[in-house]
């Protein structure tokens, strides 16, 4: 079992979060941002960083090269929804993608707003860990938080017109 620190301060042990996700077993304040036959999009529940989305498998896989088919067409199909929705309704004009094969969650991809006060930080990879502990330092409000659930249904209602 793991241990893992929610953006809200709870922590959860679970075997697999992505498991515990992807299955509907935790879904902490409803992050579920769409689902097709082979991936969950979600809020990422560590870092109170409105628009950040992981997409995840729901099959337990951690590579790009074991995809069938079937997923690679859904997974960058899906994928190019969600940036989409992010720039139509959140008005998010970069992202970064991360993806890692040594995880010990399924396959996913982060999507990693770039907002102006991330600058601050800089604009190489090696910003993104500084921002990521700044969001869930400073940024872990009540307000903000709201601003994220409202982030979430708008990002819903989006990909539900695509």
């Amino acid at each position: 079992m793991r241990k893992i620190i929610l953006s809200n301060g709870q922590t959860v042990e679970v075997e697999c979060l992505s498991c515990a996700l992807t299955s509907g077993v935790m879904e902490p304040d409803a992050q579920v941002i769409t689902e097709t036959e082979y991936f969950h999009a979600h809020q990422d529940v560590a870092y109170p960083i409105k628009g950040l989305v992981i997409l995840a498998s729901k099959r337990h896989f951690t590579s790009f090269d074991e995809m069938t088919e079937k997923e690679k067409m859904d997974y960058i199909t899906v994928l190019t929804k969600i940036r989409k929705a992010q720039r139509n309704v959140l008005g998010i004009e970069y992202v970064y993608y991360f993806y890692n094969e040594d995880t010990t969650h399924h396959f996913h991809t982060w999507m990693v707003p770039r907002y102006e006060w991330m600058y601050q930080f800089g604009r190489s990879i090696e910003s993104v860990r500084p921002i990521l502990l700044h969001a869930r330092n400073e940024m872990n409000t009540k307000e903000h938080n709201e601003e994220i659930r409202e982030a979430i249904q708008k990002l819903r209602k989006e990909l539900t017109k695509m």
